[in-house]
């Protein structure tokens, strides 16, 4: 059964044998550095909300965030003149995130808010304020992204962080405002603020610019969540702002924003992975060693089930972030595939990392909140991952802006190979104008199912998408009901799933992932989709037409106890197969 534990991070054979040397060097390092700190500390750092200096030491020594986080066109040359290992490489950054996850998330917090408070500079053509940014990353200084505020959360038409000319300073600014939920804002070397001056109307007044969080008139407030992760309030009181601060203007300011969450909110997906991994582990060994009616816990078959269940999610989380890593990476001004891909990852695999810890929390019960668990953190964290970046509801109203061409329209696109070369992600950072999301065209999803019509539970999951076609052009909703976001958000997540289980295909091809494993895992889609379909039947603004249209979608799973059963030994495979070291 070693295939089941291949599929799943474990940090007793983990050596990423795909990255260069460096990349394989440095993951590894990171690993070895949470194991030698042990299960104990870990867990007391984050039950006494302790600051993340030694991590943060550890990174600057092995330059892991510089190695990471830094464009090829920014990287230091070495003294010989060759260049470093730099890149920013949306593969191995995907590696390190499912890492941290893996170990704690108040660690992979630090790195994505310093990923988002970099956004704005790699998008800049303030080569100064880019060159300040390497050296402040080389000494393993903390990023932070100043663009939510108190009263307007993330809305940034509504900035209330003004900037007033400087009449002393020729082209400069004094800054005053505050920002609220701004992570490593009590300590990043560089904070990317986002403000608008007073004496420009409309979106050309918007600025972006680069802030210290050790400056005088830089003021922290407090951190507004009661964690190790310092999520900060600052208020900036007269910041001077010098033209050398400036980072975008205008319209590139917001769109330096947009773009910035679209490379970071990439990340949740991974974070998630890993704490449901390692959580996995714990559960099964557990489940499988408590004697409960004088049989082991594991025999009764709806804990086989939920635990199956749980796996074969989180197998699927895996393929569908592993194969959207390609399309990033593969991204370009022709191909922008990934801006649905992305919302997909923050909204759909996150809360499928709810589903996995809630599946094995029914099994294991009170064990999943005493103090000496990874579990009772993992229980806690999985949940705020779908809520950052953007809420469930707002990413699904994103990926319903490309229903229509992904499901009904698509174009030819040359095949996207797996990407695992050691190349510099550049696009990423010159995305363009952060608008157009209805032009976006897509590859034809039906190959993908076609490729595996042989699996019961692809074809009976493929009846559903086509379904779901024959609605789009039959009974969707109109001009009315399309302001009826409750009934839309149905609608959303019932094509999410069809893109949910296109990407898995597509990676389990690549992968030669084995069919049964995929049966199991459609099977429970399956009904996922089934549930989605009677959800919509109950909306209150639901025609008859779309009522019957649901029903009509309601689909049984082809059942097969024996491949049920054959999935559950490699689930029982992971009972004691990966514990931290005390």
């Amino acid at each position: 059964m070693a295939e089941s534990a291949s599929l799943l991070f474990n940090p007793r054979t983990y050596d990423p044998q795909h990255f260069d040397p460096e990349t394989r060097r440095l993951l590894r390092a990171t690993v070895d550095w949470f194991e030698e700190r042990g299960k104990r500390r870990l867990i007391e750092d984050y039950r006494s909300r302790a600051w993340l200096g030694d991590f943060l030491a550890f990174s600057a020594k092995e330059g892991l965030f510089a190695t990471f986080l830094t464009p090829a066109s920014a990287a230091v040359n070495a003294v010989d003149g060759a260049e470093t290992d730099q890149r920013w490489d949306t593969a191995r950054i995907a590696a390190l995130n499912e890492i941290f996850g893996f170990y704690g998330l108040d660690y992979w917090y630090a790195w994505q808010v310093t990923i988002l408070g970099l956004g704005p500079v790699w998008q800049s053509d303030n080569a100064a304020a880019r060159d300040r940014a390497a050296e402040l990353l080389s000494r393993g200084e903390v990023f932070a992204f100043g663009l939510s505020e108190k009263t307007h959360g993330a809305d940034i038409y509504s900035t209330d962080m003004l900037l007033e000319p400087d009449s002393g300073v020729d082209g400069g600014f004094r800054a005053s405002g505050s920002k609220y939920y701004i992570g490593n804002g009590n300590a990043a070397g560089l904070v990317s603020v986002f403000g608008r001056r007073t004496d420009v109307e409309g979106p050309d007044g918007y600025v972006f610019f680069a802030a210290d969080s050790r400056h005088e008139a830089y003021h922290l407030v407090k951190n507004v969540v009661d964690s190790s992760k310092y999520v900060s309030e600052f208020r900036l009181a007269g910041y001077p702002v010098a033209p050398a601060d400036i980072l975008h203007t205008g319209r590139a300011a917001f769109d330096a924003a947009l773009n910035t969450v679209n490379v970071g909110k990439f990340n949740l997906c991974t974070a998630s992975i890993g704490i449901c991994e390692h959580a996995m582990y714990e559960a099964v060994t557990h489940a499988s060693n408590r004697i409960l009616y004088g049989r082991p816990v594991t025999a009764f078959p709806h804990v086989r089930r939920e635990l199956t269940d749980a796996y074969v999610r989180l197998v699927g989380m895996k393929l569908f972030s592993d194969r959207a890593v390609d399309y990033f990476r593969s991204a370009g001004p022709e191909d922008r595939r990934y801006l649905l891909f992305n919302p997909m990852t923050k909204m759909k695999v996150t809360t499928e990392g709810e589903k996995v810890i809630d599946l094995m929390w029914d099994v294991i019960a009170a064990k999943g909140f005493e103090k000496d668990t990874y579990f009772a953190q993992a229980a806690v964290e999985i949940r705020s991952l779908p809520k950052l970046e953007g809420t469930v509801h707002v990413n699904l109203a994103l990926i319903l802006k490309f229903l229509r061409n992904h499901l009904l329209d698509p174009v030819g696109f040359p095949a996207v190979p797996t990407r695992l070369d050691a190349s510099d992600d550049a696009f990423l950072f010159r995305q363009g104008p952060a608008r157009g999301l209805g032009s976006v065209r897509f590859h034809d999803w039906r190959p993908a199912f076609d490729a595996y019509a042989e699996v019961p539970n692809v074809v009976r999951f493929r009846e559903q998408a086509d379904a779901l076609c024959a609605f789009v052009e039959t009974a969707a909703p109109d001009e009315e009901q399309s302001r009826d976001l409750d009934l839309l958000l149905a609608v959303g997540q019932l094509f999410a799933l069809v893109v949910h289980g296109q990407l898995i295909l597509e990676q389990a091809r690549l992968t030669g992932l084995d069919e049964e494993l995929l049966d199991e895992l459609f099977a429970v889609l399956v009904r996922d989709f089934s549930a989605h379909a009677v959800d919509l039947h109950g909306k209150d603004s639901a025609t008859e037409d779309q009522q019957r249209w649901a029903l009509g979608a309601v689909r049984r799973p082809v059942v097969d106890a024996a491949r049920s059963a054959r999935i559950w030994e490699r689930v029982e495979a992971l009972s004691g197969a990966y514990e931290m070291a005390e």
